[in-house]
């Protein structure tokens, strides 16, 4: 079973940005597919970014393409999501998760096994 510890969040201006990190403990990575969602106050949990287990495929939600990057780097157990061009509406707990047997083709909360305890992030207008 895999533990994964997010971090990287905080509170920036429009604009600006951020790089978030999951590190993940109890299993290597490289045998899950990776996925970060987040969640504003009162919403459902929603779909961000998900890369495969060699990096070479990625899926991203409409709201986040071309801003965000989902990365991972499977020696040193971690994976990333740089957040560029922040918005006011990408205001959210970001949660990192893992699955050892979906595609980045499924978007679903449901769809993910392991679950990080998530981190505030806050972009101020």
């Amino acid at each position: 079973q895999v533990q994964l510890v997010e971090s990287g969040g905080g509170l920036v201006q429009a604009g600006g940005s951020l790089r978030l990190s999951c590190a993940a403990s109890g299993r290597t990575i490289s045998s899950y597919y990776m996925g970060w969602f987040r969640q504003a106050p009162g919403k459902e949990r929603e779909f961000v970014a998900a890369i495969s287990r060699s990096g070479s495929i990625t899926n991203y939600a409409d709201s986040v393409k071309g801003r965000f990057t989902i990365s991972r780097d499977n020696a040193r157990n971690t994976v990333y999501l740089q957040m560029n061009s922040l918005k006011p509406e990408d205001t959210a707990v970001y949660y990192c998760a893992a699955d050892p047997r979906r595609s980045v083709v499924f978007t679903s909360p449901t769809d993910y096994a392991y679950w990080g305890q998530g981190t505030q992030v806050t972009v101020s207008s």
